[in-house]
């Protein structure tokens, strides 16, 4: 519920763009080279599961929302920042 909270805070503030949990690695279907593969794949020791997509001002500001962020009390919460994808 904790996390729900927080992410209806972020969508009060008008800053939530997107959030979801990441279905289990169970469901999972990696594409490679080599071909496509279903998972069930080997639990890696870290994993992502579940991402919120905010729009912020600064580093600052991002890291204080991190920092707010429920999970960061017993997880590790990376942020990423959206870069141009150019396309030649």
């Amino acid at each position: 519920q904790r996390m729900l909270d927080f992410g209806a805070g972020l969508a009060a503030k008008g800053q939530l763009k997107s959030a979801e949990s990441l279905a289990p690695l169970s469901q999972a279907v990696r594409v490679s080279p080599a071909g496509v593969f279903d998972g069930p794949f080997a639990e890696a020791k870290e994993m992502i599961g579940g991402y919120f997509l905010f729009s912020c001002d600064s580093r600052d500001q991002a890291v204080a929302i991190a920092r707010a962020c429920p999970a960061a009390e017993w997880a590790t919460v990376e942020l990423r920042f959206l870069a141009p994808c150019y396309v030649s």
